[in-house]
């Protein structure tokens, strides 16, 4: 394996500016990579060869012309297919909008390519975000690298799984219940849920409005600071985007430091429902932080465990609204009937083929709960639930700095193990829904390894809006006395691999 693909994006990008490594070096190894494992993981739905190498190229011409870049300048990165990106096709993970090639970036794909950055392709996901395995795509689940028989996690596995296989160092997600730390706690990185409006939304094909927010997708703490540091800030075209100028992230990582920082544990996230290994290995992690300064404290929050019934009214309800958009008329497919139809039924018939049933299913859901006699039992209660769940969040970080909870109850599942089973499915997001009824952001890093499967398992961390620099200093200290522990990163015990394995996945043999 080349060794160039091993290096984090921090020290890529500064073996790119010290001339070690030229952009298209870097980016050729990636490529590479990408057509070596992904027949078989399938985290890419779209490979941006020529267009990488070209980027690559002129970044590489601007440097040695003498222009000055940021510390990821060079870098290639992975974007989910929930971005709009102009020369690349963007489909959401739908065939409702197969081939489509948008004619404008999506501004954190914009900031990306200003910092000199090099998009290699479109990631794989749950259509429409919808969905917590990445198997309701249209075009094919995508495999956690781990163990290619597993769930990435979703509805972002395929960002969570380009990067755990070493096919891209960092990439772009979107969160609406926990799409980017989710998949992070079951392929063994880190993924960031910023403050709701910390990041712009412009160009992001929607889901739920009040509830989506773009992401960083890494392998260490750092690498995501110094990504979010390039996406964060306000964006005019978007009317939830936070005006105020942020600090740096990246510096809040320097500092790794939690002596005499208040960790509370929310009781109702750290039960019986948890696995075992899971558990232990969040316990572990907090005694260390203890051992190193931090306090650690039990918080009730009696309204997270409504939480995720709250989500499931209020999410396909913006979903039915936002969905609404795709009517064959203006853009995406267009099914005909057999002698033509009229607009309604074509409209009818468009939909039914191209959107899939996870999507059809909350649809019904969400246009059920806002229909006249309905919204006040049902959406109206959902909302005043979220606002129950915002008051614990006030009442607890009145009382610590942060909050800690398994990100997930499980490690990865088998594919195809839950999909007859949305209700199990949907459980999976416990832990993360809340930060997103909140808007508060989240990170999950690696914890460890469960046991009894040895698959990999993360610690969720959640601060108070705008304070997204707690998390990067209570992450990055957790994640430096890990690996003082491991002996390196987590991912160093990923399996290989190897063209073997690779061979026999994509013959079905595993």
């Amino acid at each position: 394996m080349s060794e160039i693909i091993r290096l984090t994006a921090a020290e890529l990008g500064a073996k790119i500016a010290a001339g070690e490594v030229s952009s298209v070096e870097a980016t050729r190894a990636h490529l590479d990579r990408i057509a070596s494992v992904d027949g078989a993981v399938h985290a890419f739905l779209h490979v941006n060869d020529e267009g990488a190498l070209a980027a690559a190229a002129d970044v590489d011409r601007r440097r040695a012309a003498g222009e000055a870049f940021g510390p990821l300048a060079g870098v290639p990165i992975a974007i989910k297919d929930v971005l709009v990106t102009e020369g690349m096709p963007s489909t959401a993970g739908s065939r409702i909008l197969e081939g489509w090639i948008p004619p404008y970036d999506a501004t954190p794909v914009r900031l990306v390519r200003e910092a000199g950055m090099i998009p290699l392709g479109k990631t794989n996901m749950d259509e429409f975000a919808m969905g917590s395995s990445t198997e309701h795509s249209a075009y094919g689940p995508t495999h956690n690298p781990w163990d290619l028989d597993r769930i990435p996690g979703g509805s972002g596995g395929g960002s969570a799984a380009s990067v755990a296989a070493f096919e891209a160092p960092l990439a772009l997600g979107s969160d609406t219940g926990g799409s980017i730390r989710q998949p992070a706690h079951v392929t063994g990185t880190v993924g960031v849920k910023p403050t709701y409006g910390a990041v712009s939304r412009y160009g992001s094909i929607a889901l739920a409005s009040s509830l989506d927010q773009i992401g960083p997708v890494t392998r260490t703490v750092l690498d995501a600071a110094l990504l979010q540091d390039v996406i964060a800030g306000h964006d005019p075209h978007d009317s939830t985007s936070i005006p105020e100028a942020w600090p740096s992230m990246a510096d809040a990582v320097r500092r790794a430091d939690v002596a005499g920082v208040r960790i509370g544990v929310v009781k109702q996230l750290d039960s019986g429902g948890v696995q075992a290994g899971v558990r232990s290995r969040f316990h572990e992690s907090l005694a260390l932080l203890e051992r190193n300064g931090a306090e650690i404290v039990e918080i009730d929050a009696p309204n997270f465990e409504y939480a995720i019934a709250a989500y499931y009214l209020i999410l396909p309800a913006e979903a039915s609204s936002n969905l609404a958009k795709f009517d064959s008329v203006r853009f995406g497919l267009r099914v005909t009937p057999e002698g033509g139809g009229t607009v309604e039924q074509v409209m009818a018939a468009s939909r039914e083929a191209g959107f899939g049933p996870e999507v059809k299913r909350r649809i019904i859901l969400g246009t059920y709960a806002l229909s006249a006699g309905y919204y006040d039992a049902y959406y109206g209660s959902a909302q005043k639930v979220r606002t129950l769940v915002q008051r614990d969040f006030e009442n607890a970080f009145a009382k610590v700095d942060v909050l800690a909870t398994p990100t997930a109850p499980t490690t990865a599942f088998k594919l195809g193990e839950k999909l007859d089973d949305p209700l199990a499915m949907y459980l999976n997001d416990v832990a993360t829904i809340p930060a997103n009824l909140a808007g508060v952001p989240g990170i999950s890093l690696p914890a460890g390894l469960a046991p009894e499967d040895g698959l990999p398992v993360g610690i969720q961390f959640l601060a108070p809006a705008r304070q997204d620099a707690r998390l990067y200093n209570v992450g990055a200290a957790l994640e430096r006395l890990l690996e003082a522990e491991w002996g390196g990163p987590l991912l160093n015990r990923a399996p290989d691999l190897s063209s073997h394995e690779m061979a026999a996945a994509e013959e079905g043999v595993i």
